[in-house]
């Protein structure tokens, strides 16, 4: 008797969107600062090799890196003003607020005394 095991699954390309390459924004569910803008090619894969694309041209995603939330590019504008290194202007984010009253410079924790 012969036995033969077939494996079925799906497997995903990534790679880095032209035109975007070192861009990080805003993850718009955790936050921080790791959002990518990224191309996903998914494959349906017979015994660990890609036969059949599920889609032609792929998905153009932000994904954060943290928490891996996806989102469509054409859902942010502001990445989108980011391309080719583009300034991301005045977004829905202010600039963060200067600490202090003035321009002093932290002076940190007193150093620690042995003995």
């Amino acid at each position: 008797m012969v036995f033969f095991f077939f494996v079925c699954g799906q497997y995903t390309f990534r790679s880095e969107v032209k035109g975007y390459e070192g861009v990080i924004c805003q993850c718009h569910n955790c936050g921080n600062m790791s959002g990518r803008v990224i191309k996903s090619r998914p494959f349906f894969t017979f015994c660990f090799v890609p036969i059949i694309p599920f889609t032609i041209s792929g998905f153009v995603e932000v994904v954060c890196h943290i928490c891996n939330f996806k989102q469509p590019l054409k859902n942010r504008p502001d990445v989108v003003s980011m391309q080719n290194g583009g300034n991301p202007g005045a977004g829905p984010y202010p600039p963060p607020a200067n600490p202090g009253w003035g321009q002093q410079q932290y002076q940190g924790q007193p150093p620690a005394r042995y003995g």
